[in-house]
């Protein structure tokens, strides 16, 4: 069985649609895969009646941005109650941050020389929850500032470079307490893959198993080989889940293709125990997982 466990779809900042993104992982030779878009649940109904046609086994989920001790993180939110308020009101913030940034960011394009209107934006993230970074990076390639994502990144919208500004991100154990409380399970994405800090760090991950953290994706491309095997003992020790995924975004980033790494079908299992306990602490309706 081959299970990936995180995935974009262009309802945030990937470039396929829910239904495309459910054929691909099909395609891709996948049996069980998780829709994950940013900071929503926008691609959720497209995508469960995607996969039931296509006979493929969906976990619905989100990524959410968060922050941990002026550091930011991404934590994988699988199977909560979409509904719960007080995670609606969060991801209102959290996507409002995202809008609101954007005038700022091209006003700063703009003293650098360079003409990128909100329509410009707009025209390249379609019908996504928000227009974000990614969005602003598309439109640099479309009009020929950049030759990708990764170079816009790097020269004008990553963190430290002149184009960028900072946003809102919901504090992250709150966020794990909120998840569980929707009755869904939370993993810390690619924890120790964008920085040379290793944070959040052991001590850390393990005040954040008592506020409910179910597990960590070890198994991600942005992960050297001693990396994960750093994380794997903290896994270990602190009965932590382990997953895998592509981090697949289409051809919004490169070298992340659909199974690249994946989730053994026994930590899998673990996941959906512990996310069936959590729905039935929690009293709320929460999304099944298609088959």
């Amino acid at each position: 069985m081959r299970i990936d466990l995180h995935t974009h779809s262009r309802v945030s900042d990937g470039t396929d649609s829910p239904t495309e993104l459910m054929q691909a992982a099909k395609a891709a030779g996948l049996d069980v895969v998780a829709i994950t878009d940013h900071d929503t649940a926008d691609s959720w109904d497209e995508a469960a009646a995607a996969a039931a046609e296509v006979g493929i086994e969906l976990v619905r989920g989100m990524e959410i941005s968060t922050i941990h001790a002026y550091h930011g993180v991404h934590l994988l939110a699988y199977l909560p109650d979409r509904t719960y308020p007080p995670l609606v009101d969060e991801l209102e913030r959290v996507l409002e941050g995202r809008d609101g940034r954007l005038p700022l960011m091209l006003d700063r394009l703009a003293g650098l020389g360079i003409e990128i209107s909100l329509e410009d934006v707009e025209a390249v993230s379609g019908d996504a929850a928000a227009s974000g970074r990614p969005h602003l990076a598309d439109a640099l390639v479309a009009k020929g500032y950049v030759r990708s994502r990764d170079e816009a990144f790097n020269r004008y919208l990553g963190a430290g470079r002149p184009a960028y500004i900072n946003r809102y991100a919901a504090p992250l154990e709150p966020m794990i307490r909120t998840i569980a409380a929707a009755g869904g399970v939370t993993v810390i994405a690619h924890p120790w893959g964008r920085s040379t800090r290793q944070q959040p760090d052991e001590a850390a991950i393990s005040a954040l198993v008592d506020a409910g953290l179910s597990g960590l994706e070890i198994d991600h491309q942005d992960h050297s080989p001693e990396v994960r095997d750093k994380l794997r003992v903290i896994a270990r020790d602190l009965d932590l889940v382990v997953t895998g995924s592509s981090d697949y975004h289409g051809t919004g980033k490169v070298g992340h293709d659909l199974g690249v790494n994946t989730t053994a079908p026994a930590e899998y299992a673990r996941l959906l125990e512990r996310a069936a306990a959590a729905s039935a602490a929690s009293g709320r309706t929460t999304p099944e997982v298609v088959r």
